[in-house]
């Protein structure tokens, strides 16, 4: 053990502590993020709203938290870490209040926008945290780790507490949920989580702020509706829009002298790598877990509650690949867990390719198993890599950065890969459409599978099992060709992690931690 190790502080119970309170409320960031989706036939039939109103209640939430993360990292250096958060845990109880009781669509899309920005505080604010109250390498990583942990719980437990909630109460009790948690954190948080903030941050630019999260609005939401409607002329501009606001983003924050984002975080050697692996790493796992619970309920005929069973196994197998990376990693180069992992990752994406029209449920979990085990030690350590790297007084900043990465790699990879599948999906199922259809029903057939089905209900027996039959396989062909990207993408990713690990900028040691302004429990420096 180094000099600097063996004196490095290490956290005691009131930071393990705090780690748990902490983690329990991104549980619920999760959670919000697909809770609504059982609930959206209740919602339709009390609140009535239009098909692009109800879009918008979907999506809006997404939105702007992708929109804000940016934002809000770098505000959490400035205020400081533990107050940004109790702001945002506020803000989040109350507008969940609000969106549980909305009285019409228009009111339930600006809570759920709201829900959104103050939901924005909680990625950047726990993660800087974590670095703030973590110093020792080992024990920081197992807290990431454990920070990664509360992510895919919240994924794994979101449908599932959402359909036992909606099962016997009315739409808004999903949204009551967030409610205990965040009075617990407003109680806990001041007495459990230490105060850190950048005490040389100049004031935020609002200017920087509002071209922040027009970027990211423009980007993320074109690059969703290509996702859903293809690479129409709306969804293109929409998406260049964005990266023009982000180029003016990135030039006005060269000029500034206290800049939204320090640019010069992006010469860490570490810090831009990992950045990079965790961004394109979201992208792979993205396109893995876009086509599987569709193939589950419209190929093989699932309920949604049967398949958000079945999609438990990838879920707990990121719970345990979280925990177990920072166990492996004292024993394992960081470099080769990671590369061995995407390499993994990429037999796990294999395994799709053997799945077939109406079958391959076991090859489904294994694949997913697989993927989920070897992508683990890739959210894990390139996140601790980013932390460690960055200077801990741009550590909000830094968090910020790496959420928008994972943001902006999610959205690229169900856009990308859900085009592919969608474009490979109408060039078969169109041989296969009878004459005798009208044109309404054979965009509906070649528009998704789930349209394809209804269609073939109204023929003649023969010819609906017919369309039937070429829609799975078609859709099936789409999976296959989306695995076989993903798996591509994995080894390539795992070539370039080995070969910038080989020449150390992977596994460089952490900065020193530097004095920072602490504050004590009742918030004054």
């Amino acid at each position: 053990m180094t000099e600097q190790a063996s004196t490095t502080p290490r956290a005691g119970r009131r930071e393990w502590w705090g780690l748990a309170v902490i983690a329990l409320a991104c549980v619920l960031y999760v959670m919000d993020l697909t809770v609504l989706h059982l609930a959206v036939p209740a919602i339709s039939a009390d609140l009535q709203p239009s098909s692009t109103q109800m879009l918008w209640i979907i999506d809006i939430y997404g939105f702007m938290i992708a929109g804000s993360l940016i934002t809000m990292g770098s505000l959490g250096d400035r205020i400081g870490r533990r107050r940004l958060l109790l702001i945002g845990a506020a803000a989040f109880g109350v507008t969940s209040v609000l969106a549980a009781f909305s009285t019409s669509p228009e009111m339930l899309i600006v809570t759920r926008a709201l829900l959104g920005v103050s939901g924005a505080t909680l990625a950047p604010s726990t993660l800087s945290l974590i670095r703030s109250m973590f110093h020792d390498p080992r024990q920081r990583t197992t807290a990431i780790g454990i920070w990664i942990t509360s992510f895919s719980a919240g994924a794994a437990i979101g449908p599932v507490l959402g359909g036992v909630v909606l099962e016997y109460f009315w739409w808004g009790a999903v949204f009551l949920l967030n409610v205990p948690v965040m009075v617990a954190l407003l109680v806990l948080g001041p007495r459990l989580l230490p105060e850190y903030r950048d005490p040389d941050a100049g004031r935020a630019d609002l200017p920087s702020a509002a071209l922040s999260l027009s970027a990211m609005l423009g980007l993320v939401y074109g690059l969703k509706r290509a996702a859903q409607d293809g690479m129409t002329t709306a969804a293109v501009v929409t998406a260049l829009a964005g990266v023009a606001l982000a180029i003016v983003f990135i030039r006005r924050q060269r000029r500034l002298v206290d800049p939204l984002i320090d640019l010069s975080l992006f010469r860490i050697p570490a810090f831009s790598a990992a950045l990079a692996t965790y961004g394109i790493g979201i992208f792979v796992i993205f396109g893995g877990f876009l086509f599987i619970p569709q193939y589950l309920q419209l190929v093989l005929g699932m309920t949604p509650l049967e398949a958000g069973l079945w999609t438990l196994p990838w879920a707990l197998s990121f719970v345990v690949g979280s925990n177990v990376t920072p166990v492996l990693a004292r024993r394992i180069d960081p470099t080769w867990l990671m590369g061995g992992g995407l390499v993994l990752a990429a037999l796990g994406f294999g395994l799709l390719l053997g799945i077939e029209p109406g079958s391959g449920l076991p090859l489904i979990v294994l694949g997913s198993v697989a993927f989920s085990l070897g992508m683990s030690p890739v959210f894990t350590l390139t996140n601790d890599l980013i932390m460690a790297s960055a200077p801990p007084e741009r550590a909000g900043a830094a968090a910020g950065v790496s959420e928008t990465a994972a943001e902006v790699g999610g959205a690229l990879g169900i856009a990308v890969l859900g085009s592919i599948g969608v474009a490979v999906y109408r060039r078969d199922v169109d041989d296969a459409l009878p004459g005798s259809l009208s044109s309404e029903q054979g965009e509906a057939a070649r528009g998704t599978l789930g349209g394809a089905v209804e269609v073939a209900e109204g023929l003649p027996s023969a010819a609906g099992e017919a369309l039937v039959a070429a829609a799975e396989a078609a859709f099936t062909t789409g999976v296959h060709l989306g695995a076989l990207i993903a798996a591509v993408a994995s080894l390539a990713l795992a070539a370039f992690v080995l070969t910038r690990g080989r020449a150390g900028l992977l596994n460089e040691e952490p900065q020193p931690v530097d004095e920072l302004v602490a504050c004590g429990d009742d918030g004054r420096s």
